[in-house]
């Protein structure tokens, strides 16, 4: 099969899958990345992150993480979901974690896609790639074409906005690529201007994640700094407030992925059964969920600085 069959065989099956966008960039090393990824590690933007400075070079070059490789493949998945809280001043939780851990409802479509490049090309080496490896993802997708890095730093796309999952295939067999498009954000200011905390830099572009809500939130242990007091925003759990304020999320329809729906009893608790959650309560109610990552005392750590 030919480059440019095999490529259209991926994207039809990708679509098949479910996946929102497809793209396809060259595996090579990534030069200007590079650079931009080492400043910011330099800046401490990264916080207590420190695996983002682990397997430096298996993040700027995919060929450490499959050898030979020839293309990177950038696939988004839909996780936009309109549903709301009914208790307006119950905490919040970003709409990503609503439902099933993505990571796996992802991972499965992708290890079926690459089964069938398999069969319909032949013997094909490669891997599948969920937010869980050294993959500096929104740069793959930009490279593909699948849409830009905003000021907020999040990937948009001016048909779909940015309430997507980014997943990789990284294989070693040649394809078409896929041009990157132009940047969309014009003088456009509206996520620096809502971060409650400053996180993004006053020219967009930059994110110091130690600032960010979601890192507060998620990613960091110990406890929240006091300067963050009366800053969170009433966020439990990840913060999506650079994406609603985003023009381009206007274009943003709802998912079809069953499991990304959130259950009624997420939906229905009050901002008082939030703030007294139980363990049991916990572990039942985000039972596959993302939310685990934070675990139930650092969830309890999030309700009691929102007090």
């Amino acid at each position: 099969m030919d480059k440019r069959k095999a490529s259209v065989f991926v994207k039809e099956k990708a679509k098949e899958l479910g996946f929102l966008s497809i793209g396809i960039a060259r595996a090579e090393f990534m030069e200007a990345e590079s650079k931009r990824l080492e400043k910011w590690l330099h800046a401490g933007y990264n916080g207590s992150m420190e695996y983002m400075s682990n397997h430096f070079d298996k993040r700027v070059d995919p060929t450490k993480l499959v050898p030979d490789a020839k293309s990177v493949i950038s696939l988004s998945y839909n996780y936009f979901n309109p549903k709301e809280q009914l208790d307006k001043n119950a905490p919040k939780i970003s709409m990503y974690a609503y439902g099933k851990d993505y990571h796996k409802v992802i991972r499965k479509k992708l290890n079926e896609l690459l089964s069938q490049i398999r069969t319909e090309v032949g013997h094909v080496e490669g891997r599948c790639f969920v937010d869980s490896a050294p993959v500096l993802e929104r740069d793959w997708a930009r490279r593909s074409g699948v849409g830009w890095i905003g000021k907020n730093t999040l990937l948009l796309n001016k048909k779909q906005g940015s309430y997507f999952f980014l997943a990789e295939l990284i294989i070693d067999l040649e394809l078409e690529y896929d041009d990157p498009v132009s940047d969309h954000c014009g003088d456009c200011t509206k996520c620096i201007d809502a971060c409650p905390t400053g996180a993004i830099d006053e020219n967009g572009y930059i994110l110091d994640a130690s600032r960010c809500i979601s890192y507060l939130t998620i990613e960091l242990r110990d406890e929240i700094p006091a300067e963050f007091k009366g800053q969170m925003d009433n966020w439990m759990f990840g913060c999506d407030i650079c994406q609603q304020v985003c023009p381009w999320n206007r274009f943003s329809s709802p998912h079809t992925e069953p499991a990304f729906e959130p259950s009624e009893q997420l939906l229905s608790m009050n901002r008082n059964e939030w703030m007294e959650i139980t363990e049991e309560v916990f572990n039942d109610l985000f039972h596959g969920s993302a939310v685990k990552r934070t675990k139930f005392k650092g969830l309890k750590r999030n309700l009691s600085f929102l007090e």
